[in-house]
C-alpha cells in the first residue's frame, strides 16, 4: 500500500528589515570660495588697471628721456610764428663767469633806434615772445623796445658746459651712464661693439676721468644783473626805461641799485619777489610730463595761476619753450635763486630820485590786490595804475598809454 505524505511548504525568506530613512532636503549650493569673490571684486580690477597704466606711463617717460634730444630737431618742430620771432631777433654773448664759456642771450627789438629806449625783462616761465604785441604797440608810438630772453628762458641758452673730474660712488656712475645715454643714445655702446668688435671700455674710462658735461643754467640776481648790464652796454641802449614784470623784480632789483646810471626810469608790471607760475609743476616727474605734454592741461595751469586771458598761441609757445632740453631745470634753478628777502621800501628809498610807476591787476584776487597796496605803500614816489587783467600782462591800451606817459 502506498503511503502519501505531505511535505510542508517552505516558508518564504524574509528580507532583513531596513529602517526607513527620511528624505533629505535639497542640498543648497556650496558657498563661493574666496577666490571667486576676489575675481568678481570690482576694486581688484581697478587696482590692477591703475597699476598697469602707472607702470606704462613711467616706462614711457623714462624711455623718452633716454632718447637723445637734438636742439636743431626741437627748433624745426616749433610753429612758424616762433621761428619768425627768432629770425627777427639778435643773439648776444654774455660772460657770466670768467672760467666758463659765454652764454648766448636772445633779444628782440622793435621801433626806431633814434628814440627812447625801453628794455622789457620777463618773469618766471615767460620769454620775449610774450611781449611782442606790446613791443609793436610801443614802437607805433615812436619808442624803441628791446625784450630780453633771460638765460634759461625762450631762445637763450638753457645750459652751460662745465668740467667734471672723476665719478664718485655708485650714484655718480649711474648719473654718468645716464648723461652718456642722453647725449649719445641708449644703443651707442652696442653700435661701437658692432663696428669694432669690442666694448669701448678704454674710451669710457678716459671720458669718466675728465669730462665736460652740460648742466642747466643756475644764475642768481648778481649774474642776471651782469647779463642785463652787458646787453645794455653791447647794444648801446643806455640810459634805458626798464620794465620789470613778475619775478623780474627779484632778479633785477640789485642791478637797478648798483647800475643806476644805466636806468632812466623803472616800471613794475605785477612785479613781485616770486613768480606767478608754480615751480613745483616742473619738478614732480609725472606731473610735469602731463602738464608739458598736453596743451589743454598747461593752459589750465596758466589760467588758474597766471592769467585767464592768455591766448592759445602764447600758451602753447611757452609750453614748447619749457619742453626744450634742460629748460625745465633752468627755469626751476633761476626761480629758486630769485631774491625774495629784499626790502622793497629800502630799495625804493635808494632810488628816490628815479621816476617809477606800478601797473597792477586789481581784479585777479583779494590777496593780490592787498599785495599791490603793500607795494604802493613801500614806493610812495611811484605812480600807481590798475588794470583788469591777470598777473601775466596782456596787451592793453592802458599799458601802452601808461608807458608812453612815463616816457614823456
Amino acid at each position: 500500500m502506498a503511503i502519501i505524505t505531505e511535505e510542508p511548504e517552505p516558508e518564504p525568506q524574509q528580507q532583513p528589515h531596513k529602517p526607513k530613512t527620511k528624505p533629505k532636503p535639497p542640498s543648497s549650493p556650496p558657498p563661493h570660495s574666496n577666490t571667486n569673490n576676489g575675481n568678481n571684486n570690482p576694486f581688484s580690477f581697478w587696482f590692477y588697471f591703475t597699476l598697469s597704466v602707472s607702470l606704462f606711463t613711467l616706462i614711457f617717460v623714462f624711455t623718452s628721456s633716454l632718447s637723445p634730444r637734438d636742439p636743431k630737431a626741437w627748433f624745426l618742430t616749433l610753429p612758424t610764428s616762433l621761428r619768425h620771432h627768432y629770425s627777427n631777433g639778435r643773439t648776444i654773448k654774455v660772460q657770466t663767469h670768467p672760467n666758463e664759456a659765454p652764454i648766448q642771450v636772445f633779444t628782440f627789438q622793435e621801433g626806431s633806434t633814434s628814440s627812447e629806449n625801453v628794455v622789457i625783462v620777463h618773469g618766471q616761465g615767460l620769454s620775449s615772445y610774450s611781449y611782442r604785441q606790446l613791443a609793436k604797440s610801443l614802437a607805433a608810438k615812436g619808442v624803441h623796445v628791446t625784450a630780453v630772453d633771460l638765460p634759461g628762458h625762450g631762445f637763450s641758452d638753457k645750459s652751460v658746459e662745465v668740467s667734471v673730474e672723476g665719478v664718485d660712488g655708485v650714484l655718480g656712475r649711474f648719473q654718468y651712464v645716464y648723461s652718456e645715454i642722453q647725449e649719445k643714445g641708449i644703443f651707442w655702446a652696442f653700435d661701437q661693439m658692432v663696428e669694432t668688435g669690442q666694448i669701448p671700455y678704454e674710451e669710457i674710462l678716459a671720458r669718466m676721468s675728465k669730462r665736460k658735461v652740460r648742466k642747466p643754467v643756475d644764475l642768481g640776481p648778481q649774474e642776471m644783473g651782469k647779463v642785463l648790464g652787458e646787453v645794455i652796454d653791447s647794444m648801446g641802449l643806455a640810459p634805458v626805461h626798464l620794465v620789470l614784470h613778475d619775478s623780474a623784480l627779484g632778479l633785477s632789483a640789485d642791478f637797478v641799485s648798483q647800475r643806476a646810471e644805466l636806468v632812466r626810469s623803472v616800471t613794475l608790471i605785477d612785479a613781485a619777489s616770486y613768480g606767478a607760475f608754480p615751480l613745483w609743476v616742473l619738478e614732480v616727474p609725472v606731473v610735469r610730463e602731463v602738464v608739458l605734454g598736453v596743451s589743454f592741461v598747461y593752459a589750465k595751469v596758466v589760467g588758474l595761476c597766471c592769467s585767464k586771458r592768455v591766448g592759445v598761441t602764447d600758451s602753447d609757445a611757452l609750453r614748447l619753450f619749457l619742453k626744450e632740453r634742460d629748460a625745465r631745470g633752468a627755469v626751476v634753478n633761476v626761480g629758486k635763486r630769485v631774491n625774495s628777502s629784499f626790502d622793497m621800501a629800502e630799495w625804493g628809498e635808494g632810488l628816490k630820485g628815479m621816476p617809477m610807476q606800478v601797473l597792477w591787476s586789481a581784479t585777479w584776487s583779494k590777496e593780490w590786490s592787498q599785495e599791490g597796496d603793500r607795494v604802493a605803500n613801500a614806493l610812495p614816489q611811484a605812480s600807481f595804475v590798475t588794470h583788469s587783467g591777470g598777473r601775466w600782462a596782456q596787451v592793453r591800451s592802458r599799458f601802452v598809454f601808461a608807458l608812453v606817459f612815463m616816457l614823456s
